[in-house]
C-alpha cells in the first residue's frame, strides 16, 4: 500500500541553530584535525571523519532551512545519514585509543581481550553497525510504500542496537581492565610514566555521551514520525548535537596525543641513551683493540731484538766450531 505524501520535517528548521552547529563542529573538528597532523596520531583519523560528517550533515540543515516547507530531498538524506552514522567513526578511534593504552601500559594480562585484538572486535563490530545503520537510512529516505519505510527505520534500529550492545561490552571490559591494574599493577617504568587513568576516565565519559545519543536515536525511531522526539527540532540538538559537540571537546582537550607523545618521548631519550652507551662501548672496544695491537707489535719487537742479542753469541760460538775455532 502506498503511502500518504508526508513533510520531511514536522517542524520549520531552524536556521540560527543549524548554523551554529555548523560552525561549533567545524572549529573543533578543524581544532582535532591539526592536533591529529601536529602529533602523528593518525589512529585518530576515524574521529575527525566523524566530526566532518557532522559538520557537513548540519549543513544540509542550513540548507533544507532556507526551503521551507518545499525541502528538497538531497539535503535532507544528507543530513539524515551523515548525522546517524558519524558516532561510529567517533567509536572507532575510542576502541583503538583502549587497545593502545593496554599495549602501552603493557597491561595485556590485566584485560579480559588482548589489546590487539580489543581493537580488531570492536572496530569490525562498529563497521557492521555503521553499515546497517547506513543501509536502513537509505531505505528510509527512498521509501515509497508503508511496508519499506517499516523495514528502512527497524534496520536502522537494529543497527543502532549493535552499536549500544558492542559500546556495553567495551565499557564493561573498559571497567575490568582499570580495576585490575588498579590491584595489581604491571612492573615496568612505563605504568608510571603514562597517565593513563586519567584518559581511561575520559574514555568512559566519551562512551556514556555516545552510548545516551544511540539509546536516544533508537527512541526517536522506535516512536517513528509521529513521536515526540521527531516532532520537535530542539530534541536533536539536545540529545544528539550537544552531546557529540561536548565529546570532541573533551578529547579535543585531554587528546589522547598527551600520552602517545610522552611515551615516544621516553621511548626517543631511550634509545639515545642505549645509542650513546653502545657507542662508548664501541669506542673502549676499538681502543682496547688498537692498544692490544700496539702493544704485540712493541713487544714482537722486543722480542725480536732481545732474541738476536741473545742468540748472537750461540752463533758466533757455532760458526767457530765449523771453523775449528773456540770462540771465548
Amino acid at each position: 500500500m502506498a503511502i500518504e505524501p508526508y513533510n520531511l520535517y514536522h517542524y520549520d528548521p531552524s536556521l540560527v541553530a543549524a548554523v551554529a552547529a555548523t560552525v561549533c563542529f567545524g572549529v573543533v573538528t578543524a581544532l582535532h584535525l591539526i592536533r591529529l597532523l601536529i602529533g602523528r596520531i593518525f589512529f585518530f583519523t576515524p574521529f575527525v571523519i566523524g566530526g566532518i560528517f557532522e559538520t557537513v550533515g548540519y549543513i544540509g540543515r542550513v540548507i533544507n532551512s532556507k526551503e521551507t516547507p518545499n525541502w528538497a530531498t538531497g539535503p535532507y538524506i544528507m543530513q539524515s545519514l551523515l548525522l546517524l552514522v558519524a558516532p561510529a567513526f567517533f567509536a572507532a578511534s575510542i576502541y583503538i585509543t583502549l587497545g593502545r593504552i593496554i599495549v602501552f601500559t603493557d597491561g595485556h594480562s590485566r584485560s579480559p581481550i588482548p589489546g590487539r585484538w580489543i581493537t580488531r572486535i570492536f572496530v569490525v563490530g562498529d563497521i557492521i553497525s555503521f553499515f546497517v545503520q547506513a543501509g536502513g537510512g537509505g531505505l528510509l529516505a527512498q521509501a515509497k510504500t508503508a511496508k519499506s519505510q517499516k523495514v528502512g527505520k527497524w534496520v536502522i534500529v537494529a543497527g543502532l542496537g549493535i552499536q549500544i550492545v558492542f559500546f556495553a561490552v567495551f565499557i564493561l571490559i573498559s571497567a575490568i581492565f582499570h580495576f585490575r591494574m588498579v590491584t595489581n599493577p604491571p612492573t615496568g617504568r612505563q605504568i608510571r610514566t603514562v597517565p593513563w587513568q586519567r584518559l581511561l576516565y575520559v574514555l568512559y565519559v566519551a562512551n556514556g555521551l555516545i552510548l545516551g545519543r544511540s539509546a536516544f536515536r533508537m527512541v526517536e525511531f522506535l516512536q517513528g514520525t509521529n513521536g515526540a522526539l521527531q516532532a520537535h527540532e530542539f530534541w536533536l540538538y539536545i540529545f544528539d548535537g550537544a552531546l557529540m559537540f561536548t565529546m570532541m571537546v573533551i578529547l579535543l582537550i585531554f587528546h589522547p596525543s598527551r600520552i602517545l607523545s610522552s611515551k615516544k618521548r621516553s621511548g626517543r631519550g631511550t634509545r639515545r641513551r642505549r645509542r650513546k652507551r653502545t657507542h662508548s662501548k664501541s669506542d673502549r672496544r676499538r681502543r682496547s683493540q688498537r692498544n692490544t695491537r700496539t702493544h704485540s707489535r712493541t713487544h714482537s719487537r722486543r722480542r725480536d731484538t732481545s732474541h738476536h742479542r741473545y742468540w748472537y753469541p750461540s752463533e758466533q760460538e757455532q760458526f767457530g766450531q765449523e771453523l775449528g775455532v773456540k770462540s771465548h
